[in-house]
């Protein structure tokens, strides 16, 4: 079995990044319609009618939260929660749709998150309390994730 690397100076936990080690890269992750997920589950759908789409999501660790662009939000059919402030990185401010149950998967580890949407994007943009949820540390020089223990998820939880 590989064994991964320990943590180190190359690998951070997501609340350990800053403007200064700033990472971004792309991963493989598949986005659902929790809500279509649920309705399987009981029956009342067939698990083909399940809304998901697979696709590429950029990791970025300057990101707080999951952003997806308003065509894949459509696509998988989540519905609008609210509307939200966001910040851009060059400080513009714009008011945008917050969606609730998305779930998705990433390199075997899974989660439900509200996401905000953004018309324009033509990319997933996977912030840093998704990775912090899934548990995952970067290795910023080799553009990867690595899980802090790859058996498990380790909750925090006092």
């Amino acid at each position: 079995m590989k064994t991964l690397p320990a943590y180190n100076e190359l690998t951070m936990t997501p609340s350990q990044w800053n403007k200064q080690t700033m990472a971004r890269f792309d991963v493989e992750i598949e986005l659902a319609n929790y809500s279509d997920m649920i309705l399987a589950r009981e029956g009342i759908i067939t698990p083909e009618k399940v809304r998901r789409c697979k696709l590429s999501g950029v990791v970025d660790s300057g990101a707080a939260e999951l952003v997806l662009p308003e065509t894949v939000a459509k696509q998988l059919g989540v519905r609008v929660k609210k509307k939200v402030k966001v910040r851009y990185a060059d400080d513009r401010n714009a008011m945008r749709d917050k969606v609730d149950l998305v779930h998705l998967k990433m390199q075997g580890r899974d989660g439900v998150y509200d996401a905000i949407v953004e018309p324009k994007r033509r990319t997933v943009l996977i912030g840093a309390l998704v990775l912090e949820h899934l548990d995952f540390l970067i290795d910023p020089k080799n553009e990867r994730l690595v899980p802090r223990d790859p058996r498990y998820k380790i909750c925090e939880i006092e």
